[in-house]
């Protein structure tokens, strides 16, 4: 596997962590209400379920290259 691609493998890993932890500050807020839930909540939970999907193409990636 060549460098560019192990750091392309890496990048998509560590999105979801990274969303998940860096940008609370950003998005801390009540308003507006997704489904009823404050938008803090509605973007955790939007991450933890699009985390698969970035650790699948992770994968694939890898296996592609």
């Amino acid at each position: 596997m060549t460098p560019a691609a192990r750091f392309t493998q890496i990048a998509l890993a560590a999105i979801p962590p990274v969303m998940l932890t860096l940008a609370i500050p950003f998005v801390n807020r009540e308003e507006p209400r997704i489904l009823g839930f404050p938008f803090l909540l509605a973007w955790m939970v939007f991450w933890v379920a699009v985390t698969p999907l970035f650790l699948l193409a992770a994968n694939r990636y890898g296996r592609s290259t």
